[in-house]
């Protein structure tokens, strides 16, 4: 997904995901008991946006949330110093009070690291405790224990920088052991990709406890034009097969260990429109599910556009570009 300031462009141990570590004394993940035996799935799906860390929009609370997934940190230009977005200082003024404002809603913070533009991290950084360290001073920065790694493009396919991330995660969770880790990785209808399965494999390898893997429902490629609603379910019930593979679960944790994110309205990909009725789907397939939460790219998008551009034009930063009110989007994904 692409950073919120930026225009937008045309086999280790089997952890268990939202279950148990590979390790006999990992913590449990939110959904198990203190055992690590699996506790009944929870019923309700959360609706948990991507957010701008730095700006307001008016939109932001529409659907009440029950998180915000805050975009994105990144490397501050060549080092390993984390900023928002590659501009911002994690400490800001501004941003830490567009955090407070945000947790005044009642909803929690996720920190998204990554994302489609910039250097990620652990691209930049030197050492396992370098980086663990620029993690882990963006978690305390925003005063939260969620982390989301948004992995895609050349950083998907360096190996070099998928193993120096997984050791500094579990490096991490060993020093912060209520750290809840989130993956968010590409799908195809045919479900995750070799790159994207060799990620979660480094993760099982070096012991780093997955809370959930969130499914980028979005960006098939040309020949997939139409039902994106369709597409999204296809994707998701093919990457469900794949979690219980890879992590050895259950069917009913299988999808509570998954998440879904969609790019609402007109995408960057030509064909790509996903509309109201699409989000309606996805959230009413979540539910029925089990699926931990939803969430879509973005909620600063998530109103009309001003000058009326409708679904045969390029996908726009600030607005959808489909007809809809404000909030829109929020109101059907939040069921």
């Amino acid at each position: 997904m692409r950073s919120p300031l930026r225009p937008l462009a045309g086999a280790g141990c089997a952890v268990a995901l939202a279950v148990t570590g590979c390790s006999a004394e990992a913590t449990s993940a939110p959904h198990t008991t203190a055992s690590g035996t699996a506790a009944a799935p929870a019923t309700s799906t959360d609706y948990a946006p991507y957010v701008s860390a730095t700006e307001a929009a008016a939109t932001d609370s529409a659907g009440s949330p029950a998180a915000y997934n805050l975009a994105f940190v990144i490397s501050g230009g060549s080092g390993c110093t984390p900023e928002w977005n590659g501009t911002e200082a994690i400490t800001g003024s501004a941003v830490t009070s567009r955090i407070s404002a945000l947790r005044k809603t009642g909803a929690g913070v996720r920190v998204s690291f990554g994302g489609a533009s910039g250097k990620e991290l652990a691209a930049v950084c030197d050492s396992v405790s370098e980086l663990a360290a620029a993690y882990g001073r963006a978690l305390d920065a925003a005063g939260s224990s969620e982390a989301d790694f948004d992995i895609e493009g050349d950083e998907l396919t360096n190996s070099a920088s998928v193993g120096l991330r997984s050791r500094a995660i579990a490096r991490l969770q060993e020093e912060r052991p209520d750290l809840k880790v989130s993956f968010t990785l590409p799908v195809m209808p045919s479900g995750l990709d070799a790159d994207g399965l060799a990620l979660l494999e480094s993760a099982n390898t070096y012991d780093v406890q997955v809370s959930t893997v969130n499914l980028m429902t979005m960006n098939y490629g040309e020949s997939y034009d139409g039902d994106m609603g369709g597409y999204a379910v296809t994707s998701a019930t093919a990457a469900h097969a794949q979690l219980e593979k890879v992590f050895g679960l259950s069917d009913a944790n299988a999808w509570r260990g998954m998440a879904l994110t969609s790019m609402i309205g007109v995408n960057d990909v030509a064909g790509e429109t996903f509309t109201l009725s699409d989000a309606a789907q996805v959230r009413a397939f979540a539910e029925r599910k089990g699926v931990a939460w939803v969430s879509m790219w973005s909620a600063f998008r998530d109103r009309a556009c001003e000058d009326g551009r409708s679904g045969q034009d390029d996908a726009a930063t600030d607005c959808s570009g489909v007809s809809q009110t404000s909030g829109a989007f929020a109101r059907r994904f939040s069921g």
